[in-house]
């Protein structure tokens, strides 16, 4: 049976996974990433943490096929290069050819949320799909698309950053720059401060109630307001699922994909979250007149996406 490398590369962690021909991670490894540091030294970890996956799945470094690499910002696969990551401090790094210093095997790399899409569409909630949108809500709100079986990329390699659609204007300030991103709203960290906000504005909440007894605010903090009950917990989910069913709406509206996916920890919310969402999208998609119309279901390979989605991308 053939393996292969995926390599998860996060401004924290640096992951890596071996994988089979069955999409199955067999061996796994991490270390810290340590930024900021000189991308060599990375690139050395990565080979290094490979090595360990190696180990652990009980087989040679040297018989793995290749090794693919997701990594936060813009990707050049056909150079090799990360042409540039805010979230590393990297630009035009040879990454390909850091590694194959250590190595002579074929290297790949992408945008990590291009990775993970792809990792969906083999293996997870998007596999019985020709056309797929994959969106994960964590820190922000990171994108894949997946069109006629192919990683959309877009002329600069910096297409589907679905998270940078502007769905309020003169919304709050986003990370890209712009005000009223979709990410600003939808993810972990909008739903954190609109929770904070409406903690602040409600001190006698139960809402305000929970956010003092953690001493800090979490995504999940609005959720377990809401189902005890609290007025201004429910306002926040309410708030929230609007302004993702509408960021949902304008994907589906532009790609029209078979299947869209969401991951991220906010989805562990499960039912309380997913279905006035999509009860939502339906009244608003431009499709809603026609009987065929994109599936939207949870992601099912967690935060194993990258990894197998990076592993395949010989294949992508």
């Amino acid at each position: 049976m053939k393996h292969y490398i995926g390599i998860d590369l996060g401004g924290t962690n640096i992951k890596a996974g071996v994988v089979n021909e069955k999409f199955e991670i067999i061996g796994k490894a991490s270390v810290k990433t340590a930024c900021p540091r000189p991308a060599k030294e990375i690139a050395d970890d990565m080979y290094n943490v490979s090595v360990m996956a190696c180990e652990n799945a009980g087989i040679d470094m040297n018989e793995v096929e290749w090794l693919g690499i997701g990594t936060p910002g813009i990707a050049d696969n056909v150079n090799g290069i990360i042409a540039y990551s805010n979230n590393l401090g990297f630009k035009d790094v040879p990454i390909r050819k850091y590694i194959k210093e250590h190595i002579d095997k074929p290297v790949y790399v992408a945008n990590d949320a291009n990775a993970a899409a792809y990792g969906e569409f083999i293996a997870g909630a998007a596999k019985e799909a020709q056309d797929a949108v994959c969106i994960t809500l964590g820190t922000g709100v990171g994108a894949g698309v997946i069109i006629d079986g192919k990683i959309f990329t877009g002329r600069n390699l910096a297409g589907a950053e679905v998270g940078h659609m502007v769905i309020g204007v003169d919304g709050p300030l986003c990370t890209c720059g712009r005000k009223g991103c979709f990410e600003a709203y939808s993810s972990a960290t909008g739903l954190i401060r609109m929770t904070g906000e409406a903690a602040e504005s409600n001190p006698e909440s139960i809402l305000n109630e929970y956010i003092r007894e953690k001493g800090r605010t979490s995504a999940r903090h609005a959720f377990d307001a809401m189902r005890a009950g609290d007025k201004a917990g429910k306002e926040v989910v309410d708030k929230y699922i609007k302004y993702l069913a509408a960021g949902i709406t304008n994907a589906i509206n532009i790609f029209q994909p078979d299947i869209l996916c969401i991951g991220g920890g906010v989805c562990n919310e499960g039912d309380p979250l997913m279905l006035p969402m999509i009860e939502l999208v339906k009244k608003e998609v431009y499709t809603r007149m026609i009987e065929k119309n994109t599936e939207i279901t949870v992601a099912k390979l967690g935060n194993d996406a990258g990894i197998i989605g990076a592993a395949f991308l010989g294949n992508a």
